[in-house]
């Protein structure tokens, strides 16, 4: 969203950011970054299944209601209204500024009916029914789609109804500038000749727990313990992984840093020999861009993921693929690549030129404006 926000920014646009407020850091209920206006509620984090995220999506509609009420207040008109989901409820602020004018672009960046079977695993039941009725609701008020993937903008079309010439593809991208590389730091692989490396969120739908029974096999079914694992990250099922670990017998070899500052981030990465983005194949995960596997290039790295299709769009031969949620399978594409390392380098390669070239920001920045384009040109 920041490099949206910039890129819209720099094309001559006045920008207002609502989003909710750090814990830690970006506390601040407004402050002004490089030209763009952020407001900032107050964040009740989801707990207990369905219900907690009800809460905390109900609580967050609320705020980003009262907040946009402000903005137009101190602006006068707002021309456009850029809702980026979860959750598939923000039309509601969307139609209260459409009636005074402003046009809407939903920007979709996950499909939520699939998030919600994948998460919770509770099948197609009423909450199920009612997330398709959201979206279906967001789609009706939107006059521009922004998808994330040529996946998401087939569903946006089909699903949603939207005319295939007001859905847009603007993928995420790793802001370069980011993820460049330093020295590598042999201490960080902890004694061991090799540093395997996990990025990304640590939710019920992002694999960790994959990974984690991948790196048992690796050691009891490929005999290998020369790799010290480190995963960066945090989130929903964070301790779980760490009690996990523990109970494989994997805490000597696994490192969990939680989150932490860019810095350290590249310092991982660039001494990691081998990437893993353990996704496993879901209906969620099968049609979505892992942002992880964009960065995983960005910094030169071959990474291990399982036959996913859109990680194929994106990675193509960056990546090695193992049979859908087969850890074993996965156990074994790390250990080769570990005992390759002209094949690693050119992976790496391979991987940073398409972040760098048809994959770059830069072609979804003109992506974005055209969309843009398209709301304001075609005003009723």
């Amino acid at each position: 969203m920041w490099q949206e926000s910039t890129t819209l920014r720099d094309a001559g646009w006045e920008v207002h950011v609502i989003c909710p407020q750090g814990t830690k850091r970006d506390t601040e209920p407004y402050v002004e970054l490089d030209g763009v206006r952020i407001h900032r509620y107050p964040w009740h984090e989801a707990s207990g299944g369905p219900s907690g995220y009800l809460k905390e999506y109900g609580s967050a509609v609320w705020h980003q209601l009262r907040l946009a009420r402000r903005i137009v207040r101190t602006v006068g008109k707002v021309d456009v209204v850029h809702a980026c989901n979860p959750p598939d409820l923000l039309f509601v602020v969307a139609r209260m500024l459409k009636r005074q004018g402003a046009r809407f672009v939903f920007d979709q960046h996950d499909l939520v009916p699939e998030l919600y079977l994948s998460r919770f695993d509770r099948g197609e039941d009423f909450l199920y029914r009612a997330v398709l009725r959201a979206e279906r609701a967001t789609y009706r008020a939107a006059d521009v789609v922004i998808a994330t993937n040529e996946s998401y903008r087939e569903v946006a079309i089909t699903r949603g109804k939207m005319a295939p010439e007001k859905v847009f593809v603007v993928r995420s991208a790793p802001a370069v500038e980011r993820f460049r590389q330093v020295p590598a730091e042999p201490e960080l692989k902890n004694g061991k000749p090799h540093l395997l490396c996990y990025l990304g969120v640590m939710g019920p739908q992002d694999g960790v727990d994959y990974a984690l029974n991948a790196l048992a096999a690796l050691r009891d079914e490929q005999g290998r313990t020369d790799w010290h694992a480190v995963f960066v990250g945090a989130g929903d099922t964070f301790d779980d992984m760490v009690r996990l670990a523990d109970s494989l017998g994997l805490a000597d070899q696994v490192e969990f840093t939680g989150r932490i500052p860019d810095a350290d981030l590249v310092r991982y990465l660039s001494t990691a020999d081998v990437c893993l983005s353990p996704d496993p194949k879901n209906p969620l995960n099968d049609v979505s861009t892992m942002n992880k596997v964009m960065e995983y290039m960005a910094m030169g790295k071959p990474l291990v993921s399982f036959e996913l299709r859109e990680a194929r769009v994106s990675a193509g031969p960056a990546a090695v693929y193992a049979q859908a949620n087969d850890v074993s399978e996965f156990a074994k594409l790390t250990a080769q690549l570990m005992d390759d390392p002209a094949e690693r380098a050119r992976m790496g390669e391979i991987g940073k030129a398409r972040v760098e070239g048809a994959l770059s920001w830069a072609r979804s920045g003109e992506a974005l404006l055209a969309a843009y384009a398209s709301a304001v040109d075609n005003r009723q």
